[in-house]
C-alpha cells in the first residue's frame, strides 16, 4: 500500500484529531520546523570568549570510576593538559559497556553487559567517535522493529524519518499497521493532555508538574490504551525503569530526547566488534598516550576530608573491604532452611543458622550470584567458578574467594555487616592526593564512596547522595545453538507482552566475531534482555535462566530442535532509578565542595538525553567544570531542542 492510499486511509480516524495534528503542522511551519529543513542540533556549551585550550601550569585529576562518564571525563582533561588518574574496581573498564573474555570449548568470545545501540542524536558521544577516528568501528541497523506477544498487536517498523514534530508523528500515523488502535482522541481533555506533555516538554515546567506521579499512576484513568501498549510502556521499559517506579518527567524527557525533539529518526548503529573493543579500548589507549594513568581492579579503602574538602584517596589492589559497618535488609523471597539471605540481586549475602559471619554470594569473577548447594559449596550458575563451604576458590575461572563478613548487630529483618580482612599486614594501601577528584560510578559505587569518607566530610552533599536510587535490576542471556533459523525482524527486536524478556538481538549478524563464528558451523548467537525485572518474581538467577530459555522457544520456535551449546548469563542492580519525586533533591555536576565534582546518568542533566548520551554528557560536563575554573575554554555541548514546540 502506498502512502496516498495511507493517507486516504487515515480518514476514519477522528476528523478533530487530524485537524489538530495538521494544524499543529502549519504552526510550526513557521519557526522551521517543516519535512524539508531538518533542525540543527542545539548548542548547550559554547565558550564565546578566546580562551586559552590547553592547561600551562601543573594540575592533577583523579577520577573514580571507569565506564562512560569516568573515561569521557579523563579524555577530555587528559587531552587539556591535565594529569589524570583514573581508578575502576572492576578488573576491565567500561561499566555497563564494559566487555570480558569467556570460553566456550576451545573457542573464546568477548562477552557484554547486553546489547547497546548508538542513536543519530547521540552528538556528544559521536563527537568522541569522530576525534578518535573510529566511526568504522560502528554499522548501521537500519531499522528496528518491535514484536508483541501472541499477536497482540502488528510489529511495529521504526526508520529513520529526518523529520521533527509533529512531521514525525504523520509519519509515523502513516506508516503504522497499528495506526488505528491507537485509542487516542484529541477531543478528551486527557488524551489531549497526554499530547501536550509530550510534545511540550521544558524541563522546569515538566518537572514541576509531571515528577511527582510515576508512569503506572499517570496511565491508570481515561489514557488510550493502545498508545501505552505500543509507545509508552516498551519506551519506558527500555530505560530501565519499570513504569510503577519511573516518574512521568522522566519519561517525558525520555521520549522528548528520543523522538519528539529528535529530528534524527529512529534508527540506529551497532558495534562490528564488542563495546569494548569498538569504543573502550580507543577511549583507554588515548588517555593514556596523554599521560594518564589507570588502574583496575582495584579497592578504595579510605577518602579523607580536610576543611570541607576531599584530601587524599586510600586504595589498594583487589577489593578493599570496607571496615564501617553497613545494613543489609533480609531477603524473604530466597528460602533455604538453616541459611538466612540478606541483600538482593548481585549484592546478596547468606548466613548459616547460628553462625556470627556472613558471606557474599557475588562471584569475584564477574559479578554473578553463585548458589550454595546440597554438597556445602557455591556454584556460579554464569562461568562455572566453584567455591568451599568457606567461600575458598575450588575451580572454574575466579581467582580471588568470597568476600567474608563479621555481623557486628542483627535486627529482625536486617543485620549489621563489617569486611573481614586476611593477612592485613600485606595490605599496604596506596594514598594519592589530587587538584580535583570526579566520582563517576554508578550509584551504589557513589554511596559506598561515601561510606567510606572520614574527616570533615559535607553532610548536605552527604545526604542527596544518600537519596539517590537504583532501579529493578536488569539481566541479560546470551545462548549458542548448533543451527540458524529464519527471522523477518530486525537484528536487534524490542519484545512487549512477556514476563520476562524485553528484547531479542542476533549477534551472528551483527558483531564480525560471531559472524564468522556463524559461518564456520552454522550456529546462531541470540541474546535476551530483560530490563527493570521484579525480584519477586525472579528470586534467583536459575528462575532467570530457566525463564529466559522458555520464552526463546517461544519466540524462536525453530530453536527447540536446535542444541544449546553454550550460555552466559549477565544479572546486575545498579542502573539509576528516577522514581517520583527525586528531581528536585538530585545531584549537580557541581557537587557544592570546592574540588568534587560528580558525573554519571544520576547526576541532574540541564539539558535532554538518556542512556549512553547521557553518561557520556554528565562526564563531559565534569570536565568543563574543573576546565572553567582553571580558566579554559570548554568543550562545546550539543544536544536535541532543549524544549517542545506546544510548551504552556
Amino acid at each position: 500500500m502506498n502512502q496516498f492510499n495511507n493517507l486516504k486511509s487515515l480518514q476514519s480516524v477522528s476528523r478533530r484529531t487530524i485537524l489538530k495534528l495538521f494544524t499543529v503542522a502549519s504552526a510550526t511551519g513557521l519557526v522551521g520546523y517543516t519535512r524539508f529543513s531538518k533542525p540543527q542540533p542545539t548548542v548547550f556549551v559554547q565558550d564565546n570568549l578566546d580562551l586559552p585550550r590547553y592547561l600551562n601550569k601543573s594540575k592533577s585529576v583523579v577520577v573514580v570510576g571507569g565506564g562512560l562518564a569516568g573515561l569521557a571525563c579523563a579524555y577530555e582533561l587528559s587531552q587539556r593538559g591535565f594529569r589524570v588518574t583514573l581508578l575502576e574496581k572492576s578488573p576491565q573498564l567500561g561499566g555497563k559497556i564494559a566487555s570480558w573474555s569467556v570460553d566456550f570449548g576451545e573457542e573464546k568470545f568477548m562477552m557484554e553487559h547486553g546489547f547497546h545501540g548508538f542513536f543519530p542524536q547521540y552528538y556528544n558521544l559521536k563527537s568522541l567517535v569522530s576525534e578518535l577516528n573510529i566511526t568504522d568501528n560502528f554499522k548501521s541497523l537500519e531499522f528496528y522493529s518491535m514484536v508483541f506477544r501472541e499477536g497482540k498487536y502488528d510489529p511495529e517498523v521504526f526508520r529513520p524519518s529526518s523529520s521533527a514534530f509533529p512531521w514525525n508523528i504523520v509519519y509515523l500515523a502513516i506508516s503504522s499497521p497499528n495506526r488505528f488502535r491507537w485509542g487516542i482522541n484529541l477531543v478528551k481533555p486527557k488524551h489531549w493532555e497526554v499530547f501536550q506533555a509530550i510534545g511540550g516538554f521544558k524541563v522546569e515546567n515538566t518537572y514541576q508538574q509531571l515528577d511527582n506521579l510515576s508512569v503506572a499512576e499517570w496511565v491508570e484513568k481515561d489514557f488510550p490504551q493502545g498508545l501505552y501498549d505500543l509507545y509508552f510502556l516498551p519506551f519506558a521499559k527500555s530505560s530501565l525503569n519499570a513504569p510503577d517506579k519511573l516518574s512521568v518527567a522522566e519519561l517525558m524527557q525520555f521520549f522528548h530526547f528520543y523522538f519528539f525533539g529528535n529530528p534524527e529518526g529512529l534508527a540506529f548503529n551497532g558495534t562490528k566488534q564488542d563495546m569494548g573493543t569498538s569504543l573502550v579500548q580507543p577511549i583507554t589507549q588515548e588517555i593514556k598516550s596523554r599521560g594518564g594513568k589507570i588502574f583496575t581492579d582495584i579497592g578504595i579503602s579510605k577518602i579523607n576530608w580536610k576543611q570541607g574538602k576531599v584530601d587524599s584517596i586510600s586504595y589498594q589492589l583487589g577489593e578493599a573491604k570496607s571496615l564501617i559497618p553497613f545494613w543489609v535488609e533480609r531477603n524473604l523471597e530466597i528460602n533455604k532452611q538453616d541459611v538466612d539471605y540478606f541483600g538482593s540481586s548481585d549484592r546478596l549475602f547468606a548466613i548459616k543458622a547460628g553462625s556470627d559471619e556472613a558471606i557474599s554470594l557475588t562471584c569475584t569473577h564477574q559479578g554473578c550470584t553463585v548458589k550454595l548447594a546440597e554438597d556445602d559449596k557455591f556454584y556460579c550458575p554464569c562461568h562455572g567458578a566453584v567455591y568451599d563451604r568457606k567461600g575458598k576458590v575450588l575451580a572454574g575461572p575466579a581467582k580471588r574467594n568470597l568476600s567474608r563478613y563479621k555481623i557486628t548487630q542483627s535486627r529482625e529483618y536486617r543485620v549489621q555487616l563489617v569486611g573481614i580482612t586476611e593477612n592485613k599486614s600485606e595490605i599496604v594501601p596506596t594514598e594519592i592526593q589530587a587538584d580535583y577528584y570526579v566520582f563517576a560510578t554508578d550509584v551504589p559505587g557513589v554511596k559506598h564512596l561515601f561510606n567510606l569518607m572520614e574527616g570533615d566530610v559535607n553532610q548536605q552533599v552527604k545526604d542527596r547522595v544518600k537519596k539517590l536510587n537504583i532501579a529493578d535490576p536488569f539481566a541479560v542471556c546470551r545462548f549458542w545453538f548448533d543451527q540458524d533459523f529464519e527471522w523477518k525482524n530486525s537484528n536487534f527486536t524490542s519484545l512487549s507482552g512477556y514476563q520476562l524478556t524485553d528484547s531479542i538481538t542476533l549477534y551472528h549478524r551483527i558483531q564480525e566475531q560471531f559472524i564468522k563464528w556463524h559461518e564456520k558451523t552454522g550456529g546462531s548467537v541470540v541474546e535476551l534482555h530483560a530490563y527493570c525485572y521484579k525480584e519477586k518474581e525472579f528470586p534467583t538467577q536459575e528462575n532467570l535462566l530457566t525463564t529466559f530459555e522458555q520464552e526463546l522457544y517461544e519466540i524462536v520456535p525453530e530453536l527447540k530442535d536446535a542444541n544449546m551449546l553454550h550460555r552466559e548469563l549477565v544479572n546486575q542492580k545498579n542502573f539509576s532509578g528516577y522514581p517520583p519525586g527525586s528531581y528536585q533533591e538530585r545531584p549537580e555536576t557541581n557537587s557544592g565542595v570546592d574540588n568534587l565534582i560528580f558525573a554519571g546518568d544520576w547526576v541532574k542533566m540541564p539539558f535532554p538525553c538518556g542512556l549512553m548520551e547521557r553518561a557520556v554528557s554528565s562526564g563531559l560536563l565534569a570536565a568543563n567544570e574543573i576546565l572553567s575554573r582553571e580558566g579554559l575554554q570548554k568543550r562545546k555541548l550539543l544536544s536535541v531542542n532543549p524544549e517542545g514546540i506546544l510548551k504552556i
